[in-house]
């Protein structure tokens, strides 16, 4: 069912606004998804018409998710997740990559939009040997996200922490870093934080547009692009992990390409270690 076939027992009525875009349901839009409004389609296909490539830089970060996970699961041993920023689910969400290969694994969404948050408690359910839960906060409150989140989460053990695209709603680099210093000193040595960020390094002027028709049609955030150093400024202080900050196919590909290196994206990632 999409969101224009909503229906009028919907706990939602009233908070959703069918006239008014929605980052969420952008997203969920480019991502392939089926729970957007026209109006979400219309300010996403302005996006895409400004740069085609967009559609693959939002798949690819969905991707990127996976690997992540995996990586940190497989590779260190980690067993629970506080994923902040989560948007609206798709396939592959956190909790289904790390309990598909450990259920025992525990999961926090935190989100503060009140429709991401009514379809994360309907859609995302845990595997029985494990745990999910959804925290309705702000990324720039860690005290109220870590107080809450402790009830599901043993942060005297290391955790994955997933913050994809939130810091491209964040203009100033040094709010950034302090959010991520807040997070980070809140979880304990051998944690992993994964970061994505949309840049405007490989196809500068396509990138520019794109960002200018977001923000004209809605930005509520706006979008603020980087480039690949101001993200590897934001784990300054963290161990990173290879093969460090770059465009997203490039990030431990599952598959060697045949014949030469993967493209270069304008989406940007990177994980990272506390020492």
């Amino acid at each position: 069912m999409t969101a224009d076939e909503s229906r009028s027992d919907n706990p939602l009525e009233g908070v959703i606004r069918g006239d008014v875009p929605h980052s969420a349901r952008i997203y969920n839009f480019w991502l392939g998804g089926k729970d957007h409004y026209e109006i979400d389609r219309i300010v996403g296909e302005q996006v895409i018409e400004a740069e085609p490539d967009f559609v693959d830089q939002m798949r690819n970060n969905r991707a990127f998710l996976g690997r992540a996970v995996e990586y940190m699961v497989h590779e260190c041993g980690i067993r629970q997740f506080l994923d902040i920023g989560t948007g609206l689910p798709t396939a592959d969400n956190t909790h289904e990559v790390a309990q598909r290969a450990v259920p025992e694994c525990r999961i926090v969404y935190v989100d503060n939009d009140p429709i991401v948050l009514a379809h994360a408690r309907a859609l995302l359910t845990s595997s029985p040997e494990g745990a999910t839960d959804y925290i309705d906060a702000d990324m720039h409150d860690p005290d109220k996200i870590f107080a809450a989140a402790a009830e599901t989460l043993d942060f005297g053990e290391p955790v994955g922490v997933i913050m994809l695209g939130v810091f491209n709603h964040i203009g100033d680099d040094a709010e950034a870093k302090a959010l991520i210093d807040k997070v980070m000193e809140g979880v304990v040595a051998g944690s992993l934080l994964a970061v994505s960020v949309n840049t405007n390094v490989i196809k500068p002027e396509n990138m520019d547009r794109a960002a200018a028709a977001y923000n004209e049609a809605f930005g509520n955030p706006p979008i603020h692009l980087y480039t690949p150093e101001r993200l590897a400024a934001l784990f300054d202080g963290l161990e990173p992990v290879d093969p460090g900050v770059v465009s997203v196919a490039r990030w431990r590909p599952r598959l060697a390409p045949a014949g030469g290196e993967l493209p270069e994206t304008d989406l940007y990632v990177g994980v990272a270690r506390k020492p």
